[in-house]
């Protein structure tokens, strides 16, 4: 009789142990992790303080730190008209994204038409190949329509690219959201556009959200679609602009380099932090209904 409740005891201190083992494991992968995405991130921020151009010279934590790489941006270079650039293609892109991918996911979530199914595979198989294997009908067809070497031209490059992914994302949320909501509207005497502006928009704020934040960073961290379509010095993006400083046999400017990185990551890093709940809500939304 005595000797059920010590085993009983001892199971429960194996699970405690077990348990215990577990979270020790885990908080370990974790900073491990951590570490890795942060280490990079320190040394960047440590080298646009460190006094010099070249990287090896400088040091994790910087003995004599300056600002002068992040005043000579500002004062030896065009960084104000790259950024300027980016940011005018980051809004645009971003507001013509938004438009293109909700309204094309509406018309595939709520209506019924011909060829609705082929269409629907036709943008799960367009996101397999990825993008630059279209670079050069992408080119000519700029060329041709005489939007090569502008703004506009890569917009629409960004714009119309996104639709395969964002809007298949967009319909599955769409697609959770009851059509109950459409029918007592339309009842009301809603038009489509009504039931559109009114009731699905404000209902998928996450994912519209997200969909709007990942297409506002896409031009700043993109590099090889503005080198394709872009050429006026006038014109360039950050992202050209700042691997242009450590490419050649002159441009060795690391440091330099080093504070534009750390400039362009500074507002991009708040967006994600204040929108961060919206992010994941949309994404993990968009995913398990679609």
């Amino acid at each position: 009789m005595i000797v059920l409740p010590v085993e009983k005891n001892t199971a429960d201190n194996r699970s405690k142990l077990s348990k215990y083992l577990s979270k020790i494991v885990l908080y370990a992968v974790l900073l491990f992790l951590s570490f890795i995405v942060l280490a990079p991130v320190v040394w960047i921020i440590g080298s646009s303080l460190n006094p010099g151009n070249s990287l090896y010279g400088s040091t994790l934590i910087p003995k004599n730190p300056t600002l002068i790489h992040y005043k000579e941006l500002f004062t030896k270079t065009n960084f104000v008209r790259w950024y300027l650039n980016t940011l005018k293609i980051a809004t645009i892109n971003m507001i013509l994204s938004v438009i293109f991918t909700t309204i094309t996911a509406y018309v595939f979530s709520r209506f019924k038409f011909k060829g609705k199914k082929v269409g629907l595979v036709s943008m799960l198989i367009l996101q397999m190949f990825p993008s630059f294997l279209s670079m050069t009908a992408i080119y000519v067809l700029l060329m041709q329509i005489g939007l090569l070497n502008t703004h506009l031209g890569l917009i629409l490059v960004y714009a119309g690219g996104q639709i395969p992914y964002n809007a298949w994302l967009v319909k599955g949320y769409f697609d959770g959201i009851p059509k109950s909501l459409d029918e007592a509207a339309r009842i009301d005497g809603a038009s489509n556009l009504t039931i559109f502006r009114k009731i699905i928009l404000p209902v998928a704020k996450p994912i519209i959200t997200f969909i709007a934040l990942t297409q506002f960073t896409a031009p700043w961290m993109d590099y090889i679609l503005p080198r394709l379509i872009l050429r006026s010095a006038d014109k360039k993006t950050l992202a050209m602009a700042l691997y242009e400083m450590v490419t050649g046999q002159q441009n060795t400017k690391f440091t330099l380099f080093a504070a534009g990185s750390i400039l362009v990551a500074i507002p991009i890093t708040l967006l994600f932090i204040y929108l961060q709940k919206h992010i994941v809500e949309g994404l993990s939304a968009g995913a398990t209904k679609s």
